[in-house]
């Protein structure tokens, strides 16, 4: 017969059971704060996962381009379409004419809008009557007058392709050439052209880099350099057609401008500049205070007649500089977009598209018509070559050219 045991613990193995007892229990709690915080992180995780997808998603939007239909070789060398982008910035850039096709920030209410004019093939800027559209123009910006200039007692002759004149560099000038191309970044994009001794019936080889970058929220930068191994002019610009509305929204008329400039160059029928520095006060040419771009062009005034609207340099306050000074500032009336233009150039060409006549489709699918797109060229002044009393644009033989103007877009409500 089994006798019933029974067990009395002692008070110090009381103490001990209760010890493990609470033991147990905050262990048990420990392990249930440490679920409850792995499934915050998961929860987290999953939400933020969510936001950038929707962040990417509201960023994502039609550039109408195909980077295949870019891929082509022109004169013997491999042309491509580049991507740069930054926070709110993207920007397409082709290596044919070192040109911008596209660019892209938002307007007031978030949405990205494409604010340069620009075609949707390789094969579309070839057969193009618009040459320029968003390309980088050399060796002479602008005009220069009869397509002759003389330097160091010597004359020399550039193709006339705009009338009597020669303009932006010749009938092949650096818009029509294939840059190489070097992208070390998403952000950078570094292009480089060696144009030879006598090119155009330039003198000298001029070797150019041009640089793209994009900084800050929604900057982009153009660093030009060169350097030739003879004396030779060289006025570098990008010719980029602005509608800050956005490509194929209409006319420019109802942007506000404003050019930090009291001084403009008053040209000729053949808009060739006069030599003359005219003041902009008291005239439909000055914008320094804010105008809308169309509130005066209709006006008879002997200049607009001749630039068939405006088409004229405006001599900037700060001169050339050293420092980025304030060029132009532009606001699209529809989206709110604002351009800032900073430059080191002693002038910019403000051009509102007076000779656009819907001649090309867009890669948005719209035509190119009457007034679309304005440019602001920042540059040294039309015809230098042949204007002792305008800034030089002589670069001698060994010196660095070196010119940076930046595009800074931002909202106003």
């Amino acid at each position: 017969m089994k006798k019933n045991i029974t067990f009395t613990p002692s008070k110090i193995e009381l103490q001990k059971l209760n010890a493990n007892i609470s033991t147990l229990t905050a262990m048990k709690t420990h392990v249930m704060s440490l679920l409850a915080l792995l499934c915050l992180l998961a929860a987290s995780s999953c939400s933020g996962k969510k936001k950038a997808e929707e962040k990417a998603e509201e960023k994502s939007f039609d550039t109408h381009l195909k980077k295949e239909d870019f891929d082509t070789v022109v004169y013997e060398g491999k042309v491509s379409l580049y991507y740069l982008e930054g926070k709110n910035i993207k920007v397409a850039v082709t290596n044919y004419g070192a040109r911008i096709v596209g660019l892209w920030v938002p307007d007031k209410n978030g949405n990205m809008t494409d604010v340069v004019l620009g075609l949707n093939s390789a094969k579309a800027y070839l057969s193009s009557t618009a040459a320029y559209y968003g390309a980088t123009i050399g060796r002479v910006t602008n005009r220069i007058a009869k397509g002759t200039f003389k330097l160091n007692g010597k004359d020399y002759h550039i193709p006339v392709n705009n009338g009597e004149n020669s303009l932006h560099g010749g009938k092949r000038g650096f818009h029509d050439v294939v840059w190489e191309a070097e992208q070390p970044n998403d952000s950078t994009l570094a292009l480089s052209y060696t144009s030879p001794d006598g090119s155009e019936g330039f003198p000298g080889t001029l070797s150019v880099k041009l640089t793209y970058s994009i900084s800050g929220g929604a900057n982009l930068k153009l660093d030009f350099v060169a350097i030739a191994d003879q004396d030779t002019p060289v006025n570098l610009t990008n010719h980029a057609f602005f509608n800050l509305n956005g490509e194929g929204s209409g006319d420019i008329l109802n942007h506000k401008l404003f050019i930090n400039a009291d001084k403009y160059t008053p040209v000729s029928e053949s808009l060739i500049p006069t030599g003359k520095l005219e003041a902009t006060v008291g005239t439909p040419f000055d914008f320094t205070s804010p105008h809308a771009i169309g509130e005066r062009i209709e006006e008879k005034n002997q200049q607009l007649i001749n630039g068939k609207g405006y088409d004229h340099n405006y001599v900037l306050n700060n001169g050339e500089s050293q420092e980025l000074q304030k060029a132009a500032t532009a606001v699209g009336d529809k989206t709110g977009i604002v351009m800032d233009v900073y430059t080191q150039e002693p002038g910019v060409q403000f051009y509102c598209g007076n000779f656009m006549q819907g001649q090309n489709t867009l890669k948005s699918g719209v035509k190119d018509d009457f007034r679309t797109a304005f440019c602001l060229e920042t540059q040294h002044f039309p015809d230098s070559p042949n204007q002792p009393d305008f800034p030089s644009v002589i670069l001698e033989t060994g010196r660095e050219y070196h010119t940076v103007t930046d595009f800074r877009f931002s909202v106003q409500p």
